[in-house]
């Protein structure tokens, strides 16, 4: 394909007297990694909600692979913050759902996606067992299980101690080059962002419009030791300095 997997074109998103998302423009490469960032409450979440077709935008269209996303979308895997596991069920059988409830279960690549994600030995273990970091394995093996054309991540890592966090940020770009699906990624952190994109958008404070685009050139494989390059303190510098004027803005609208 030569087009945008995703577009958000003069996508206008209300709820009451809310405006959350006011005419925004947004394409998503094949294969790209783009990670959206912003102030609180700018919207971000309401823009990967519209992508997994969850809600349906007030005005303008969106768009996978050129059709219009009229409803809840299956190529468009979604990674929550909370999870979202069967607690009843074991590590297995909550990858293994989505393929369950099709007729499709295929207990061989259940078992590759437990060895891609690096929980073997957990098999038969049910989530209150598990770590969070190791939760949000299983919860990210169980939306690859359904061989989504796009990964949604809300705030996947946000949950988590420091250290998990850099370590299953590593992990997550392994995975996407091994399976070399097209992420959409919101966080926060400017770090992680960083780490992870290829393209890092910025969003205005509310309503949430595109501010800013930064193309990031930080050389693949990254780990926590390119933090330390000279190259990635600039552009940490030059995506804060975007930030920060969006998260006074929110600030003072919110006094």
């Amino acid at each position: 394909m030569t087009g945008p997997v995703l577009r958000a074109d003069g996508v206008t998103m209300r709820f009451g007297d809310v405006v959350a998302l006011e005419q925004l423009d947004l394409q998503v490469a094949p294969g790209e990694f783009l990670v959206v960032v912003g102030a609180s409450g700018c919207g971000k979440s309401t823009l990967l909600n519209l992508f997994a077709g969850f809600e349906q935008p007030t005005e303008g269209t969106v768009e996978l692979l050129g059709e219009r996303i009229a409803g809840v979308e299956p190529r468009c895997g979604m990674v929550f913050q909370s999870y979202a596991l069967f607690p009843w069920l074991t590590v297995t059988d909550n990858i293994g759902f989505g393929p369950s409830a099709r007729g499709t279960r295929d207990d061989k690549a259940i078992a590759d996606l437990i060895r891609l994600v690096g929980i073997e030995g957990f098999e038969d273990h049910y989530p209150a067992q598990l770590s969070g970091g190791m939760r949000q394995r299983v919860a990210l093996a169980r939306t690859l299980a359904n061989d989504p054309d796009v990964l949604l991540c809300d705030e996947p890592f946000a949950a988590l101690d420091a250290m998990t966090r850099q370590v299953l940020q590593e992990e997550l770009n392994r995975l996407v080059e091994t399976t070399k699906k097209t992420v959409v990624f919101i966080t926060h952190s400017i770090d992680e962002a960083l780490l992870l994109a290829d393209r890092i958008v910025v969003l205005t404070a509310r309503p949430g419009r595109v501010k800013t685009e930064v193309a990031n050139p930080l050389p693949r494989p990254r780990t926590a030791k390119v933090q330390l390059s000279a190259d990635y303190l600039r552009l940490k510098e030059q995506i804060w300095e975007s930030v920060q004027e969006e998260v006074l803005a929110h600030m003072r609208a919110t006094r």
